[in-house]
Formats: C-alpha cells, structure tokens, sequence
C-alpha cells in the first residue's frame, strides 16, 4: 500500500506503542512540528516514515542496526490504518528471517522509520 493509498482511504486505524529514547522523542516532536505536522500529527508522520522506510531495498539490514539505539525509556504510541499494521507484521517476518535472533523487531522498525526520515529529508 503506498502512501497516496493510506492517505485516501478511511480504514479503521489501530494503536501501537514502542519506545524511544528520551533525546530522540524529543527531536521527533521537534521534527514533526517543524514539518508543518501540528502536536496532532505525529501519527501521520510516523505512518509516512515507515512507508518511506519500506520503499528502500535493505530496509531489514537497517533495522539491524537499529539494535544499537540505548537508553529506550521513552513510550510512544501511535495510530496507523490496520494495512500498515499488516504490513509492520510481514516487515517483522522479512528482518527475522534475515536476523532470527533480533528482540523487539517491532519497536526497532519504527525507530528505523523515524531515524531514515529524520536524517534522509
């Protein structure tokens, strides 16, 4: 499902929460207010960072890497249509069988999202 799709569309959206680190949610809420987003849209820019983070070929050797991020003591939730939830489910699958030994795959796939959005725009 591309962004135009999940833009357009009126699906029943579905809450997740992962963690952050302190410093990095906070540059997140800086980031998402300076994009034009508002205190209202973080969901809707973190939906967008994880389709953008899905178009990228190696996307699970990043998520890897994402096993360095510390300190991960600040909870975030969002909410994102059911499809992308989907899609979150089949990505962890993808990054399992590449690094079966990987905890918290969710979490690490939206962080990865964040940090690809933050340092690629």
């Amino acid at each position: 499902m591309t962004q135009k799709d999940l833009e357009n569309s009126k699906e029943a959206c579905v809450s997740t929460s992962f963690k952050l680190p302190v410093s990095l949610n906070q540059k997140l809420n800086e980031k998402v207010v300076a994009d034009g987003y508002g205190m209202r849209g973080k969901s809707r820019w973190v939906k967008e960072a994880i389709l953008q983070l899905f178009e990228i070929l190696d996307y699970q050797d990043l998520v890897s890497l994402s096993e360095e991020v510390q300190q991960l003591s600040s909870p975030a939730t969002i909410r994102i249509p059911r499809s992308l939830m989907l899609s979150i489910e089949n990505a962890i699958i993808s990054v399992r069988k590449k690094d079966p030994a990987l905890e918290g795959v969710k979490s690490k796939i939206i962080r990865t999202a964040i940090i690809q959005r933050m340092i690629r725009v």
